[in-house]
């Protein structure tokens, strides 16, 4: 079977994209109301998702006991992506106040990082954190470039990075400084290949709108290489998670897309608004959860996540 699927949302574009979904399921919209919805972070201990509503200021609670839609956090900061590290605590990329911050269990919030060598961060965007406890994130200037989603300001940098925070030193480093704007970032089940994306094509003609795939170093501190791992077909590839199989569950112009581990489209899940970031959620992490332009979506799938 190829083609979309009439009802479901689920488009076939190679036939190992079958094997992804249940026939029966369907995309779900849980909630509508946003501006700009990003960066969703699936808190299991509580069973519920915290994602951001950038130009409102905002992080949004969807709780999956009874369905209910509360505000996380306001103001936000303009926060954008959003993680949960080792212990349970949400880690978040703020762009108003350009640095990356974590939250501890009594609410009290501590900056990671908020510039480095005496430069403020750009407007950190995305966020993930590895198993030795160290903090990943991209930090390109699109909260400083407009009022929109933080205050309008000069990059002190002058470049767009990929940073690494050492949680012995404290100190945060660029791991990757060849990128237009690095976005999304995900690492693979072993932690030895860190994806990226690079959505320069927002603001430069032919920029990038891709997917890279980067080499941890032995040590686990750094990178290299930096192939395309694949290219967008529609709009840009922002936020992004791997399934235990490898695959990549991406953002795109027309909702999901599916790529398999050699970078190959095989599947779309079709949603009525642009997509900026999914994540595996609910018991099994096989919940998909849809953080599109003005609402929250979520479909299950026949794949798990990774955590």
């Amino acid at each position: 079977m190829f083609g979309v699927i009439e009802g479901t949302g689920f488009e076939v574009i190679e036939p190992e994209f079958g094997a992804c979904f249940i026939g029966h399921a369907r995309v779900e919209r849980l909630w509508t109301g946003a501006r700009w919805s990003e960066g969703p972070a699936w808190f299991p201990a509580g069973r519920y998702l915290v994602w951001s509503d950038i130009p409102n200021n905002r992080l949004m609670r969807w709780d999956e006991t009874d369905g209910s839609v509360s505000v996380f956090r306001e103001p936000s900061n303009n926060t954008n992506g959003n993680t949960v590290d080792g212990q349970g605590r949400l880690v978040s990329c703020e762009h108003l106040t350009r640095r990356v911050t974590r939250t501890g269990f009594d609410g009290s919030i501590e900056v990671i990082a908020d510039a480095v060598d005496g430069k403020r961060l750009n407007s950190p965007n995305d966020v993930v954190v590895k198993s030795d406890g160290s903090i990943w994130f991209t930090d390109p200037s699109y909260g400083i470039m407009m009022d929109y989603e933080g205050d309008r300001a000069e990059s002190e940098i002058g470049a767009c990075h990929v940073y690494r925070w050492d949680p012995e030193t404290g100190v945060a480093s660029a791991v990757a400084t060849d990128f237009v704007k690095p976005n999304g970032l995900a690492f693979s089940d072993d932690e030895k290949t860190l994806f990226v994306s690079d959505t320069g094509g927002t603001h430069q003609e032919g920029g990038p709108a891709h997917i890279r795939k980067l080499d941890v170093t032995a040590d686990g501190k750094g990178l290299t290489g930096g192939s395309v791992f694949a290219d967008c077909t529609n709009g840009f590839f922002d936020g992004f998670r791997l399934d235990r199989d490898g695959r990549v569950w991406s953002s795109a112009g027309d909702g999901v897309h599916c790529l398999n581990a050699d970078g190959v489209l095989i599947g779309k899940v079709h949603i009525p608004e642009i997509v900026g970031n999914v994540c595996f959620g609910g018991a099994k992490l096989n919940r998909l959860f849809i953080a599109a332009t003005s609402s929250l979506y979520s479909v299950y799938l026949n794949v798990n996540g990774l955590k």
